[in-house]
């Protein structure tokens, strides 16, 4: 029995999605997706919002993200194992799901371990676009891992970034990092220490991997006007930067009820003051007031951005070839006679 089209979903493979990466343009599609964050953003109060839900383990957590804006519904599964690199596999994998609210029925599966890295970078940068010092040249990659180029090349697209200046803790991947970042540019500098990495730059971005509390950043390397990108800290008992730093910065959040949970100010007071993000973008709050004032975005990537990364690929699949259809929902021809259609199949 074949399919009907009812019961066909496009499903984004790994490969189908390099293949439309490639076909756009890694850097294009960085600020195109981050395009539609921001005008997700500005919509802000439409949407269904909620922490995602975690399940813990030894060995890491794995997460559900789901939103809705009331006409779409969208989930993200993903997965954070910092102790996978050290067996030969992604600390990170997702996928993700689109569905017509109306009838319940998706309309998009697709791989998001690619598109997950893409729309992380491409937040980073819309959030750049309003925090970071103007005319910013230079920024510091601190954990050179599987996001450290995303994040390069996504600050030069948008956000005028000419140099980087790289450092992780282990040699080989910012060697890696240094590598695969050659003729896209950008002048790469390799670094033997963080305190070496962050001389000159206007942006620190820290993305390291491990489930812990850690001091990537003390209080005496950050100076007075940069903004830094914290996106490595998304759990429970894992930061990167000293207290004192985010008492001396203005601290702008995706959502205050995750972020408190999971990002740099779970080491605050519950009350401490933050900025959402959406209030900078529709003009509610303001973003960089001086020359001398240090930002802080404290991401922990949250629902929308990962919604807005899906309206994006289906859209950008339609008439293309970078899809397969997916025989996913049972289609009997009367709705009610579900055991007729598995009978017939005999």
């Amino acid at each position: 029995m074949q399919p009907s089209d009812k019961a066909l979903v496009p499903f984004v493979s790994v490969d189908n999605m390099m293949r439309l990466i490639h076909h756009i343009g890694v850097e294009r599609m960085i600020t195109e997706i981050a395009a539609q964050i921001e005008d997700d953003f500005k919509r802000w109060e439409s949407f269904d919002k909620t922490p995602r839900i975690p399940a813990h383990s030894p060995h890491g957590v794995i997460e559900l993200m789901p939103t809705s804006d009331g006409e779409a519904y969208g989930f993200k599964y993903v997965n954070g194992h910092p102790k996978n690199t050290s067996e030969g596999l992604q600390t990170v994998t997702a996928f993700g799901l689109l569905a017509d609210v109306y009838t319940g029925y998706p309309t998009l599966l697709t791989e998001m371990t690619m598109l997950t890295a893409l729309r992380t970078a491409a937040t980073s940068a819309l959030v750049g676009k309003y925090l970071a010092p103007k005319n910013a040249s230079t920024m510091a990659m601190i954990g050179n891992g599987a996001q450290s180029e995303f994040q390069c090349l996504a600050f030069k697209a948008m956000g005028g970034i000419d140099t980087v200046r790289l450092y992780d803790i282990d040699p080989a991947a910012t060697a890696k990092c240094a590598a695969n970042l050659q003729g896209t540019g950008l002048k790469v500098v390799s670094c033997r220490s963080a305190e070496e990495a962050i001389e000159g730059a206007q942006i620190i971005t820290t993305c390291t991997a491990d489930k812990k509390y850690a001091t990537i950043l003390t209080d005496n390397m950050v100076g007075p006007g940069v903004h830094i990108n914290a996106i490595g800290g998304d759990c429970p008992g894992k930061t990167e930067l000293h207290r004192d730093i985010l008492l001396r910065s203005d601290i702008f959040v995706e959502y205050p009820e995750q972020t408190r949970i999971e990002g740099e100010i779970q080491a605050l007071d519950p009350d401490h003051p933050v900025t959402e993000m959406w209030q900078v973008i529709t003009g509610q709050a303001e973003g960089r007031r001086d020359d001398r004032q240090i930002t802080l975005f404290d991401s922990v990537g949250f629902a929308i951005e990962d919604f807005s990364a899906l309206r994006y690929v289906k859209r950008a699949i339609e008439g293309t070839e970078f899809f397969e259809p997916l025989d996913m929902l049972a289609d009997p021809d009367d709705p009610r006679d579900l055991f007729g259609m598995l009978m017939r199949a005999k």
